[in-house]
């Protein structure tokens, strides 16, 4: 994995993403557990470690600092995304990483050890059925459904100033359209990942003002 290196470098540096040596090693070490635990417990249907590198890694590095602070959740998170990249680019950020899927969040709890991470948390649960003692400051997803279905079976997570943060491809303007009474539209980011010639979008809401905070 040390041949990614400089790619990895390359595209955090035009991200504006600061890596530092340790965290450098740490995604590399990430790609190769991916890739090596991929085969049995089909994280991905990438089979090739650079392209793991270009459309896992460096696309979810386009948005570690573009969702806000304080407590964040993956919902969905699979084999880690984008929660891990974020947990190594924010290591003083508490990040919970959640999947309903035993054998995806094994890998989940082999990579937060093996790094380590101590701030990440792995939940093998539904995510209708995860009921934590706070409240997160940012729910965040890549490969939800729908934008309204992760506000539907997420909002109990979110706090009542949090923010949700959905990565999206095209704008998914059917999507936003039929949000969930009460949930708005704060920002539409469009993303520019390098070397990805596909549009990629950072799609931040939040609960209007008279919408109180689900019990």
């Amino acid at each position: 994995m040390e041949a990614f290196r400089p790619r990895l470098v390359e595209a955090a540096s035009q991200l504006s993403v600061k890596l530092s040596a340790v965290q450098q090693d740490q995604l590399l070490q990430y790609l190769a557990l991916f890739a090596r635990w991929n085969a049995a417990y089909n994280l991905s249907a990438i089979r090739d470690p650079q392209q793991m590198l270009e459309r896992h890694i460096i696309d979810s590095l386009s948005v570690v600092d573009l969702c806000g602070e304080g407590p964040l959740i993956d919902v969905g998170s699979g084999g880690g995304l984008p929660g891990i990249p974020l947990a190594i680019a924010h290591p003083e950020r508490p990040v919970t990483l959640l999947d309903s899927n035993g054998k995806k969040t094994r890998f989940l709890f082999q990579v937060a050890c093996a790094l380590p991470l101590p701030n990440v948390q792995v939940v093998n649960k539904r995510v209708e059925a995860f009921a934590p003692e706070e409240k997160f400051a940012a729910v965040v997803s890549r490969a939800f459904a729908s934008i309204a279905d992760m506000v539907l079976v997420s909002e109990h997570l979110l706090s009542s100033e949090g923010r949700f943060y959905a990565m999206k491809g095209k704008l998914p303007e059917d999507e936003l359209s039929g949000l969930p009474k009460g949930i708005k539209v704060e920002q539409v980011r469009p993303l520019s990942v390098p070397g990805c010639d596909a549009d990629r979008h950072l799609i931040v809401l939040r609960r209007e003002a008279t919408r109180g905070n689900p019990a």
